[in-house]
């Protein structure tokens, strides 16, 4: 175990430098605009994360110990083709319906 005044140090420590980090950036530029090149940039953000984020639940989910599911393979597919043909809520609603019918259908 890690001692106590060392654990609240390293505490204290980290969320002064998550401020730090949040405040450069909404404090100091909260009220200037970014520059073109920046907000380029900005806008692939959420399209490089999501999938950062998702990947690994599809293809190594702990509800099945780490084993992929063909279940779990076909919801993210429909999610995909909606959401490229359509909107994120239905690309949503997509991959609901077709984890829990297929997880219906496959047992």
């Amino acid at each position: 175990m890690i001692e106590r005044d060392i654990f609240w140090t390293v505490t204290v420590l980290l969320g002064i430098g998550t401020f730090l980090i949040r405040f450069s950036f909404l404090g100091l530029m909260g009220r200037r605009s970014l520059p073109p090149w920046a907000l380029v940039h900005l806008r692939y953000v959420a399209v490089a994360v999501f999938p950062a984020l998702i990947t690994p639940l599809v293809l190594w989910p702990p509800a099945t110990g780490g084993e992929t599911d063909p279940a779990r393979l076909m919801a993210a597919g429909a999610a995909f083709v909606v959401g490229v043909r359509f909107n994120v809520i239905g690309a949503i609603a997509a991959g609901m319906a077709t984890l829990y019918l297929s997880q219906y259908l496959l047992g």
